[in-house]
């Protein structure tokens, strides 16, 4: 008669996980598995509402899709927890003693005692049977493999398999029943070993599909690092950027500010002059009131009684002069009303705006030393404008056109760039390049340039970075040098353009150039961005301290002078000045520089004069 434990163990086992429900949940079918059985075969379901039956494919609402919130079904989880703690009784002895199980045998499928532990050990013929402890079976370390008895012949093992009927059957219920049913059988043996033949290829594809799916999960980790990378940049790019705008934004307020300064100095002088001159009448006065006071100290006679009658007469048309007007004071506070700070409203620039209200003329207007020797003019960091010319010499002038110095008499010069550190680099009208100190003292520095009959002379940059670019007029290109000296770093071809005139912009590395005309804007490797130009008009461009671009229009014949200012994208933004007139002569070399001096003064140099622009 079979046990409790061996009817229990028989009907208690999950289907799925072939051992003891743990946590078992019914189905609407009445079929039972263990919850994380079911967890499992759900998380592999497309639907997220119902659960398919393993066993006969009914489906089952698997509420607010919680496998948990399935039906328990209590007396199978109690039955479960009895076997549990309840140990098996001795299948082998005859006796009603019911002596507990301390061993089992897979290959007799026998539950046996201390007793019968030892007679079966001492049978030679079952000496080679797997014998295993009751703990490892209860724990569930060592399942049970024997056979299971039928349910029909209890004598006999279930050693078929109906592949029909999908279930383990004796040798009779083979013959009489599904055999005469042309079921097919096979030995559960044969069964078992085509089972563990397929499970094994399911295993090896399950092996295969893991591996290609590890496989896609570190190339989804290599693609979110790709775009880790990349998001990294862009917010690189977004600091350098934020970092670029506000060092436009604090220059281009100090551009603001200086002009508010100069108006403010302006004004300040005029009203200080007025100011002056009254002071000088009361002082006049004061002189004619004390001479002609004087006369009456004693009584005078003949000579000296005309001379106090003519002063008197004197200081009496003086009197009758009319009193200061207060409307030229006035006037000076009323111009200086008009002046308004404009916001910039253009999309895609950022310049804070521009002060309005006010005009642009020519303050100063200077004869160079030589005439028809100019060659470039260059800010110098000290406020300066610095003009080279054909003698070998730089003249140093103050934004109110005041000679300050005369340096370097040497070979002629062509160009002149300045550096960071206070050296500054000389280009000679062959092409060579020389680097001096601040107090231009030759260094021993030697820069591979082309020399001038093999690419021409072109202009002369440095960017902020104190990189030199040396442009080459012949072969249209412009080779990029370090301080260092020695062979030049990389060269940028100016897709087609003639870089005459070179000015480097303070925070990207784009370029601008002329050859008169047009004015080119160039990215960083010689890309042609913008360009700019006027029918029957020269151009002389210069990059300012907050990256704006003003050029000079020239109609050369007419003499006449037009200044605009633009963005760094070449987009108009103002007018500076129109047709202002300049003395027009007939030079060798027919170029004009423009420049702006760090305190926000335009210099425009010609051939013999140094015009200087200011804000009026």
């Amino acid at each position: 008669m079979a046990t409790f434990h061996q009817i229990s163990s028989q009907n208690l086992e999950c289907p799925i996980c072939l051992t003891l429900f743990v946590q078992p949940k019914s189905l609407m079918c009445s079929h039972i598995f263990c919850k994380d059985c079911l967890q499992q075969i759900f998380q592999t379901q497309s639907s997220r509402k119902n659960i398919a039956c393993p066993i006969c494919r009914k489906e089952t609402p698997v509420p607010s899709g919680d496998v948990s919130k399935l039906q328990t079904n209590v007396p199978v989880n109690s039955l479960v927890d009895e076997v549990k703690t309840k140990n098996p009784i001795c299948t082998v002895c005859e006796t009603d003693g019911k002596q507990p199980a301390v061993s089992y045998c897979h290959d007799c499928g026998k539950y046996m005692c201390e007793s019968c532990e030892k007679g079966h050990k001492n049978w030679k013929l079952v000496s080679n049977h797997k014998v295993v402890p009751m703990s490892d079976v209860l724990s569930g370390k060592i399942p049970l493999e024997s056979r299971r008895k039928c349910k029909k012949h209890p004598n006999d093992d279930e050693e078929y398999f109906c592949t029909k009927c999908r279930e383990y059957i004796c040798s009779k219920c083979g013959l009489v029943r599904h055999l005469q049913a042309g079921h097919q059988i096979e030995e559960a043996a044969i069964h078992e070993e085509n089972l563990r033949e397929n499970i094994k290829k399911l295993q090896d594809r399950a092996k295969s599909k893991k591996t290609t799916i590890e496989n896609h999960i570190d190339f989804i980790k290599t693609q979110r690092d790709e775009i880790t990378n990349m998001m990294r940049r862009l917010n690189d790019d977004i600091d350098k950027t934020y970092e670029e705008y506000m060092k436009l934004l604090s220059t281009r307020k100090e551009t603001l500010k200086c002009q508010v300064k100069r108006l403010s100095e302006k004004f300040e002088k005029e009203l200080q002059t007025m100011k002056e001159e009254s002071r000088q009448t009361v002082s006049h006065v004061n002189a004619m009131e004390e001479l002609v006071t004087n006369g009456m100290k004693v009584p005078l006679e003949k000579d000296a009684l005309f001379a106090h009658d003519t002063l008197c007469e004197n200081l009496k048309r003086f009197l009758e002069r009319d009193n200061p007007d207060d409307q030229s004071p006035k006037g000076v506070v009323e111009r200086a009303q008009k002046i308004s700070f404009r916001k910039e409203a253009k999309v895609n620039e950022l310049r804070l705006g521009e002060l309005g209200g006010y005009t642009w003329d020519v303050k100063a207007d200077v004869q160079l030393p030589s005439i028809d020797c100019m060659t470039c003019a260059v800010r110098a960091p000290d406020g300066k404008m610095a003009v080279g010319s054909l003698e070998g010499r730089i003249h140093l002038y103050s934004t109110d056109g005041e000679l300050q110095q005369t340096v370097l008499q040497d070979d002629s010069v062509r160009g002149i760039g300045f550096l960071s550190d206070g050296l500054s680099v000389v280009r000679d009208i062959y092409g060579k390049m020389s680097l001096y100190t601040p107090r231009w003292e030759k260094l021993d520095v030697t820069f591979e340039t082309i020399g001038k009959y093999e690419g021409g002379i072109g202009g002369l940059t440095v960017d902020t970075d104190d990189d030199i670019y040396v442009g080459y007029w012949d072969s249209k290109k412009i080779q990029v040098f370090t301080k260092q000296g020695g062979k030049a770093v990389r060269e940028i071809t100016c897709d087609g353009y003639c870089p005459q005139q070179l000015f480097s912009f303070h925070t990207t590395g784009k370029l601008i150039l002329t050859d008169r005309s047009p004015v080119v804007c160039l990215d960083s490797q010689g890309k042609k961005e913008n360009v700019l130009m006027k029918e029957g008009m020269d151009a002389f461009p210069a990059v300012c301290r907050d990256d704006s671009v003003i050029v000079a229009w020239v109609k050369r014949k007419k003499g006449l002078v037009s200044i605009d200012r633009y963005t760094r994208d070449l987009q108009h933004l103002c007018n500076l000045i129109t047709d202002f007139k300049i003395h027009v002569v007939k030079p060798r070399i027919v170029w004009y520089y423009l420049q702006e001096f760090e305190s926000g003064e335009i210099a425009l140099c010609t051939q013999e004069r140094l015009y200087i622009i200011d804000a009026m």
